[in-house]
């Protein structure tokens, strides 16, 4: 009777401390929900970006992810982002998918224009860029990234309307 007394503390205590973790980690990455107002913007691709992912501007959170789903009309992904409601965001501003490294997760960055009017909620980023496909690029890189692709234009010297020599059979 005495062990199951001791383990069911041990048990309480390690609850209890993970839970006080969660609680610091919570706090201290701003995890929770921002307080704030509603912009929207649409990309091409949001690879690596879903709810929750941070907001950021020149590298600090001010805002996350709310929600997203697919344009039925443009067949573009859009996005939803609340902004702390202290952060005015010029209207020009421009939003792109980034990267925190090779290895590391995505986040969108916004970059401020110089527009005296700022944004409202509801209001929707005009400028975007999605993410980059590095599979892809890097497949490129390897393969000659097609720069032996036949070109539409003769070779010097020769006639479009003049065939080039047939090679030899052999």
């Amino acid at each position: 009777m005495q062990n199951g007394f001791v383990e069911t503390l041990i048990g309480a205590a390690v609850v209890i401390v993970a839970g006080v973790f969660f609680y610091y980690g919570w706090n201290t990455t701003g995890s929770g929900s921002v307080a704030g107002y509603e912009v929207l913007a649409k990309f091409d691709r949001v690879d690596g970006i879903g709810v929750g992912t941070d907001v950021r501007l020149s590298g600090i959170k001010i805002g996350a992810v709310t929600n997203q789903e697919l344009d039925l009309k443009s067949y573009r992904a859009l996005l939803r982002m609340n902004i702390k409601k202290d952060i005015a965001l010029p209207e020009d501003s421009s939003v792109k998918v980034a990267s925190e490294g090779l290895l590391g997760g995505s986040y969108l960055s916004i970059s401020p224009g110089g527009s005296d009017t700022m944004m409202k909620p509801g209001s929707e980023f005009e400028s975007t860029q999605g993410s980059i496909d590095f599979v892809g690029l890097m497949f490129q890189a390897m393969t000659g990234g097609g720069a032996d692709k036949k070109s539409d234009t003769p070779p010097a010297g020769t006639s479009p309307a003049t065939p080039a020599p047939a090679p030899a059979i052999q």
